[in-house]
């Protein structure tokens, strides 16, 4: 089953993705504002990460981002999905740089936000961030609801100096009343 935003389709991840995935995983602008480690990742490696991907993992849910036009132009997740609590980890990233800027990166969050909420029954999601990505702060905050719970300081360790993790969130009334701010479904 795809889920399918105002333009954007999340889909799942295919092994047809793989050239651009491996692109995308060894770019340095993309990997300079997400979190984790970062090394060199080979073709096979790539390939051996989306043949894991399970899309019957209760846990965890990686998509594809897709435009009629553009085609694969990033991915969005839910991870870590705890279903007592009923809350899980989100993130997005868009690979293809021609399309950063153009409401995409909306679409996919507003519609994984939708799918989290409304077809999956949870009550939050959780994100973070480098505090130097102020790009993606931003856009969290102020285009999609989003708010700043906390500071871990000195958390991410960057060209030789260390910078605070921004942990972000939203919960499932916050959506609802962002969504009526907004007007954004309609």
């Amino acid at each position: 089953m795809n889920i399918q935003g105002k333009v954007v389709t999340l889909r799942a991840i295919e092994m047809e993705d793989l050239a651009l995935l491996h692109q995308w995983a060894n770019e340095p602008e993309i990997w300079e504002g997400l979190g984790g480690w970062h090394f060199p990742y080979s073709s096979t490696s790539t390939e051996n990460w989306i043949k894991n991907i399970n899309n019957n993992d209760p846990k965890n849910q990686n998509f594809a981002i897709e435009t009629p036009e553009h085609g694969l132009i990033g991915t969005i997740n839910l991870v870590n999905i705890d279903w007592k609590n009923r809350n899980a980890f989100s993130g997005v990233s868009l690979g293809n740089k021609d399309t950063r800027g153009k409401g995409y990166a909306l679409d996919a969050v507003m519609t994984i936000m939708r799918y989290a909420f409304d077809e999956l029954g949870l009550v939050r999601l959780d994100g973070d961030m480098i505090a130097t990505n102020k790009v993606s702060i931003n856009f969290f905050q102020k285009r999609c609801g989003w708010e700043i719970e906390g500071i871990k300081k000195s958390w991410f360790f960057r060209k030789g100096a260390f910078h605070d993790k921004v942990v972000v969130g939203i919960t499932a009334d916050r959506y609802k009343e962002f969504l009526i701010a907004s007007d954004y479904w309609r």
